[in-house]
């Protein structure tokens, strides 16, 4: 009847970029990507019931989502990811709207990692329980400090950048294991600080607030995709890819679930800070050790404020490689494919990124009564909004091409399984979203509604206008 009933091959062909990415820088990759401290704060302040839906997310979101995009990867290692699939399953208008999405918000993503990165900063220099944190004369100029380093260390490139990426994933997965540890020494020395027998484990959806953290822990596992985005800049992709996701998973998930128990055990539920209230259960932690162990939690803090610039880096990295694509395709501007000359990365999607997120961090902090927390929680809930519309695509590109074709790099094989796997990462994406715009207890509901709802609203139609102008 149509040709957008057939299949649409990709017709982008980038400049050769450098393959400088090894099955170890993807693991790691991955790691820096998806992994994330504050969420075990965020879980934590809860209560026992979050640690029920971090094993309900990972069943129904983390292992289909790998599973996808394990599978995608290996059919189509092209550089761009997730556009790049919508493109070729669902046609140009659709690849658009997924990858205006997947770029834009990340505008929104780095006010968000970095406004935790600066308030756990002031453990590092011993001022972390001085109300610093709550100070935007000292949260932005460390924000705008910390996005900027990232900036220029991947402009220089992958092969300088990616440096910046490994240590990040260092830097963030070396505490949580040393929150483990102090959180295995205090479960034989000392009585939980939060009660949790079983029937507290099961997800709370009494409040507004417990059910808008459904939202934020499918969130914290989001991510695998990402690796993907640089299919053009891997070594041997239809192998790397897979490879890296089946590795990193594990260790991902099984840090989430311990380190969100570990919080719990150290510190009462009530008493965590969202943001930095892992860094609280560490200093708990140490004080049970005794003499000479003070020094932990500000070691940790320092390794923290590296991991999420690294995680910064690693997020201005993927999606620069998306808008990049969308430039050669001509729906933004042609600027925005070009590659440096010397370094040979895509600067000006990059550097317009972090234009466009000193911006909107100076916008998101207007409005009188603003403080860090609630500045937090707005930006969170708008940025799920919009990086979940590019998830429900890549659930429905990945059911396509395991309906239409054979198996791929999954390792399940069988129309069954891909059917199942497909539909709970999708529904479970759908769900996550409906019930992120529901406001927390704390909130105003009106002027919380308003500026999720409408700040999400606002991306997808300026990508409307965008395409629109970019078809003519």
């Amino acid at each position: 009847m149509t040709a957008s009933a057939e299949p649409v091959e990709t017709v982008t062909h980038a400049p050769e970029l450098p393959r400088a990415m090894g099955l170890r820088d993807l693991v790691l990759f991955n790691v820096v990507t998806v992994l994330s401290l504050r969420w075990l704060a965020t879980a934590a302040a809860a209560g026992p019931s979050s640690i029920g839906l971090w094993v309900l997310a990972a069943l129904f979101f983390f292992i289909p989502q790998g599973l996808a995009v394990s599978d995608l990867s290996a059919r189509y290692p092209d550089e761009g990811g997730i556009y790049a699939w919508t493109k070729r399953t669902f046609g140009e208008g659709h690849g658009f709207l997924c990858g205006w999405c997947y770029w834009v918000n990340n505008i929104l993503y780095y006010p968000n990692l970095l406004m935790s990165t600066a308030v756990v900063g002031t453990y590092v220099i011993g001022r972390g329980e001085t109300g610093l944190a709550d100070n935007w004369l000292y949260v932005l100029p460390a924000t705008f400090l910390a996005l900027w380093l990232a900036v220029l260390l991947n402009i220089v490139g992958l092969r300088t950048g990616r440096w910046l990426q490994n240590a990040g994933a260092v830097g963030t997965y070396l505490p949580g294991v040393l929150l483990i540890g102090l959180g295995a020494y205090a479960f034989f020395t000392r009585a939980p600080a939060t009660p949790m027998p079983l029937e507290a484990l099961v997800p709370d959806l009494s409040s507004r607030t417990r059910l808008n953290l459904w939202a934020s822990i499918a969130f914290a596992f989001a991510g695998l995709e990402l690796c993907a985005v640089l299919g053009g800049e891997v070594k041997d992709p239809r192998r790397n890819l897979p490879r890296s996701i089946l590795i990193s998973a594990p260790f991902i998930a099984f840090l989430y679930i311990a380190g969100t128990v570990t919080v719990l055990w150290l510190v009462p539920a009530g008493q965590v800070n969202i943001v930095s209230g892992f860094l609280q259960a560490l200093a708990v932690g140490a004080r049970d050790i005794g003499i000479g162990a003070g020094w932990l939690a500000a070691f940790a803090a320092g390794l923290y404020v590296v991991g999420n610039i690294g995680g910064v880096g690693a997020w201005l990295t993927g999606p620069a490689r998306v808008a990049f694509v969308i430039g050669l395709d001509r729906y933004f501007p042609p600027a925005f494919g070009r590659v440096h000359p010397r370094w040979k990365t895509p600067y000006v999607a990059i550097l317009t990124q972090a234009v466009l997120a000193t911006v909107f961090l100076f916008l998101s902090v207007l409005g009188k009564g603003t403080t860090v927390e609630k500045a937090y929680l707005v930006i969170l809930d708008t940025m799920l909004l919009v990086y979940f519309i590019p998830y429900l695509y890549l659930y429905a590109c990945f059911l396509v091409a395991r309906m239409r074709d054979a198996p791929g790099g999954s390792v399940l094989s069988g129309r069954p399984a891909a059917l199942l796997i497909g539909v709970c990462g999708f529904l479970f994406t759908l769900f996550a979203m409906i019930i992120a715009s529901i406001p927390p207890d704390s909130h105003e509901a009106g002027v919380f509604l308003a500026k999720v709802l409408g700040g999400a609203g606002a991306c997808v139609a300026a990508g409307g206008v965008i395409y629109w102008l970019g078809r003519r």
